[in-house]
């Protein structure tokens, strides 16, 4: 689930390699929703409702058909309310609201949303489909996208600009899972070997992930000795600004040791 709720507050400069996935899909969607968030709008249903049922709806699709195997049917049920969050987003924007718990909410629901999507992969894969090596590339999955976006996250809140996406971002990694989930799920229809798909699919998220991961611990440990080392010089440099003050200050002659003449003190 990508846009927030309600439009997001002013932040850190955006990390620079934005992808062409987030630029146009999100412009063409925005247009295709724009109609029925205006509808929900009249209809006084709130951007935050639309929020919490699209993440129910995500988790329930998610967690009841991936570990029973329905790949074909759970992609389309988590699919269609993956969309909700595209219209929260335009509802927020329609109201003119700026809402800090909007973000708020909309981020933390996310996660949750991520999560049941690779658990119930791993559900299956430690059940019916037998292969624990799998289940264990599914949780890796997990728990990669959640420090992924912690990294970010966390470097931001320590004043840190993290300029860099990196190699998949959450956007990248809900499209490759979906997608190639859903079509391995066409076995339903009788296509021979295309559940290949779904290993390939966490396999590449996987690697996907730790790469991002690695990219961004190196730009926060970059931009950190950096602000680092400007702070220092800073202090530095004030630290000198005042010993140089102190030393051009006349003298007072009732401090001088010698005297308001000048003379020896008797």
């Amino acid at each position: 689930m990508g846009p927030p709720v309600a439009e997001r507050p002013p932040g850190p400069p955006r990390a620079v390699g934005k992808t062409m996935l987030n630029k146009y899909a999100r412009a063409f969607f925005t247009r295709v929703f724009t109609p029925l968030a205006a509808l929900l709008i009249r209809l006084r249903v709130s951007p935050d409702v639309v929020t919490l049922v699209g993440t129910g709806g995500v988790m329930a699709g998610a967690l009841v058909f991936y570990p029973r195997g329905e790949f074909f049917w759970g992609t389309v049920v988590i699919t269609l309310f993956v969309f909700s969050d595209l219209i929260d987003g335009n509802m927020a924007r329609q109201l003119g609201r700026s809402s800090r718990w909007g973000a708020f909410l909309d981020s933390t629901l996310d996660r949750l949303a991520d999560s049941a999507i690779f658990a119930g992969l791993a559900l299956w894969y430690a059940g019916r489909g037998d292969d624990l090596l799998l289940c264990g590339v599914a949780m890796f999955c997990l728990a990669s996208g959640q420090v992924v976006s912690y990294t970010k996250a966390r470097g931001e809140s320590i004043g840190l600009p993290v300029s860099v996406n990196g190699l998949v971002e959450r956007s990248e990694r809900l499209v490759i899972t979906l997608v190639l989930t859903g079509l391995s799920g066409f076995t339903l229809f009788g296509v021979p070997h295309i559940q290949v798909l779904l290993p390939v699919a966490l396999w590449v998220v996987a690697v996907g992930s730790l790469v991002t991961l690695v990219q961004r611990v190196v730009t926060v440990r970059r931009e950190s000795a950096e602000a680092d080392a400007a702070e220092a010089a800073r202090l530095e440099a004030a630290a000198q600004e005042a010993a140089a003050a102190g030393n051009a200050r006349p003298t007072d002659p009732a401090e001088d040791p010698r005297g308001a003449d000048g003379g020896e003190q008797r």
